[in-house]
């Protein structure tokens, strides 16, 4: 199912707004700038790298976010590291099986969650990988 950018960033935020711990109690972002949230902030690149990846396993899609969307960050430092995503601030980062899971539901393909070994998931943060 082919849907426009603006569709998919309006389900993505539905689905990931609503449980960002930077929300406030009124449920409004509660970062001092909103336009600083790299997920919405980039998301063209954050969709097209989601979808450029065929794969069941999620390091591939950190892969494709790491060399496509941190590449052209502006919270990224000159030697690749992102104190943004090491604080766990980066909500990208924070929450990209949940976003992965939005588009790849949003345009009919189903991200097979099975596969992914728990170690991958919980135990090995997706900010220490580079």
């Amino acid at each position: 199912m082919e849907r426009s950018l603006v569709e998919l960033e309006a389900i993505v935020r539905n689905r990931i707004c609503g449980v960002c711990t930077e929300r406030t109690v009124d449920g409004d972002c509660g970062l001092e700038e909103p336009g600083s949230c790299a997920l919405f902030r980039l998301f063209p690149e954050v969709a097209k790298a989601i979808l450029s990846v065929k794969s069941n396993d999620i390091n591939q899609y950190i892969e494709a976010i790491r060399a496509n969307v941190c590449t052209v960050c502006n919270d990224r430092a000159n030697d690749g590291s992102c104190e943004t995503r090491q604080q766990v601030r980066c909500a990208l980062d924070a929450y990209l099986i949940p976003v992965v899971d939005a588009i790849e539901e949003a345009t009919g393909v189903s991200f097979d969650k099975s596969s992914v070994q728990r170690s991958a998931v919980s135990n090995q943060p997706l900010t220490g990988l580079r």
